[in-house]
């Protein structure tokens, strides 16, 4: 049976990525933290589904400590898939040695196990934010002419680095996987389209930074988890860096009017000026996902925020 470790296995998309191998039969470990970036009850309800499942286990550490993991990890494992990370180019910004640590040192971390463990594959969570202000759109995989402009976006290219040098040494075979923008049900409250929903449901202020132009290559989180799948049983080459986004732009604008549009109310806007660390837009080339994953997002940024408030819904439902 294959047996995966999963990091940062309670969040959005690491919990969503456990609710499908569950149900493919896999055996899942994850590891979580539970970091106080948002609320650990949130990360609670997401692993709340499968936490008494034979299949699962939960191991509450911190990916900074190798020492508690090599003590942890007695089993017997087949793939990694590291998605833990101190996550947030703003928060970065604000503390950029805590991001730099786990998310550098950390992975470092869980290359190191897959090294001792002889795991062979290893797939990482990286970020379209590593393309920093690239005019060159949509954005490929081949341009070097990468600047980052967050320490968040530079330790995601720093464990890129790391990663071709463990497969390099230990013919580990990392696929580093860099997300564009994803959202749907479970999406972190702190990320804007779970925010400005809550806001316009309850009728406050959004805050817009910008005059609505900046543009982002929105990826539903269902279109996601097939690439991460693909990825995770991908064997033609030992080193990989592919973007997985949508390959469709939408405007912060044109973002908000969907908002107000399927939640049927309208919204009530701040305009604030532009955010250190923010980029105008991100455009994703998937030539190389669809090539080398038979990758193909499906989902339109409307369905994919329908979806989002009939979760939205639900939770409200639960809470009564």
């Amino acid at each position: 049976m294959e047996h995966t470790i999963i990091t940062g296995g309670a969040g959005f998309i690491g919990s969503s990525l456990v609710e499908q191998l569950i149900g493919e039969n896999h055996k899942v470990t994850i590891i979580d933290n539970f970091d106080p970036f948002y609320d650990k009850s949130i990360k609670i309800r997401n692993i709340e589904p499968f936490a008494d499942h034979p299949n699962f286990k939960f191991l509450e550490l911190d990916i900074c400590d190798l020492d508690a993991m090599q003590k942890a990890l007695t089993g017997s494992y087949t793939k990694i898939v590291h998605i833990a990370a101190k996550a947030g180019v703003h928060a970065s910004i604000q503390a950029p040695i805590p991001c730099q640590k786990v998310n550098v040192m950390g992975t470092q971390n869980l290359l190191e196990i897959a090294k001792e463990k002889d795991i062979k594959q290893f797939v990482f969570a990286s970020s379209s934010s590593v393309y920093g202000v690239n005019p060159n759109v949509p954005w490929k995989e081949t341009d070097h002419n990468i600047l980052p402009i967050s320490p968040y976006a530079s330790s995601k290219i720093s464990c890129e680095l790391l990663g071709h040098v463990y497969s390099n040494l230990y013919k580990i075979r990392f696929i580093g996987l860099r997300f564009f923008t994803v959202y749907g049900p479970k999406q972190r409250p702190d990320l804007a389209i779970h925010k400005f929903a809550h806001k316009i449901l309850k009728g406050e202020p959004i805050p817009v930074f910008g005059d609505g132009s900046t543009r982002r290559d929105y990826t539903y989180i269902g279109d996601i988890l097939k690439g991460i799948r693909a990825a995770m049983e991908y064997t033609e080459s030992e080193y990989e860096i592919i973007n997985l986004g949508n390959h469709k732009t939408v405007s912060l604008s044109e973002m908000i009017q969907t908002l107000e549009d399927v939640f049927e109310k309208e919204a009530i806007i701040n305009r604030l000026p532009m955010q250190p660390g923010d980029v105008p837009q991100t455009y994703a080339d998937i030539e190389k996902a669809q090539q080398l994953l038979g990758y193909q997002p499906e989902t339109t940024f409307r369905q994919g925020i329908e979806h989002f408030r009939d979760w939205i819904n639900l939770i409200k439902k639960k809470a009564i």
